[in-house]
């Protein structure tokens, strides 16, 4: 069985490099120099890791075999995989993979305020991405103590946000004049604030 473990994005710079999407909780141990991909479509591939490095929160990859900015831009779109057996036994309570998340409803208290619809793998730390009911895209940190539960096979996550989590978006997109201002004004008055 193979298992996707990055989908390549547009070149960077003029060497052949290109960037990727990770889609595995090990990049440090998927993309060292000299590791071969199985490609889709075929046609592409395979590729041979020649280096990988970060820039900021983006991974680039080299291969051996492009070595132009036009051989990296028909690469693009293509995704990577290993065969499962390169994967150690520990692996799989590692973490979870984005084709296993996407989908999910996310439940906040027992109500569900949206649905999986990606993941980004980060240095530090995951983020899961939210698409909400009413479509917007909210980024939740991937830690236990936000996400104390997956359950893959009920098709759900449970997420305990802190507080303003799922609001950052909405508050940004429905800011509004004076009359706005006015109501949150009143809001405070009624909690009891003089300011």
């Amino acid at each position: 069985m193979q298992l996707q473990v990055a989908r390549i994005g547009k070149p960077h710079g003029i060497r052949g490099e290109v960037t990727v999407q990770v889609l595995t909780d090990a990049p440090g141990d998927r993309f060292v120099p000299g590791t071969q991909f199985i490609v889709e479509p075929a046609s592409s591939g395979p590729l041979t890791v020649f280096s990988a490095r970060w820039n900021k929160d983006i991974l680039l990859l080299a291969f051996d075999e492009i070595e132009t900015r036009n051989q990296a831009e028909t690469l693009r779109g293509a995704k990577l995989f290993i065969e499962t057996e390169d994967i150690g036994a520990d692996d799989d309570d590692e973490g979870w993979y984005e084709h296993e998340l996407v989908g999910l409803d996310v439940r906040v208290g027992g109500s569900v305020v949206g649905k999986v619809s990606g993941l980004h793998t980060m240095p530090v730390q995951d983020l899961l991405v939210v698409t909400t009911a009413e479509g917007q895209e909210v980024l939740v940190p991937f830690v236990e103590q936000i996400v104390p539960e997956v359950n893959v096979g009920d098709k759900y996550v449970v997420v305990t946000p802190p507080p303003g989590l799922f609001e950052v978006n909405a508050d940004e997109s429905a800011e509004e004049p004076a009359v706005g201002s006015q109501s949150v004004g009143d809001r405070g008055t009624e909690a009891g604030s003089n300011a």
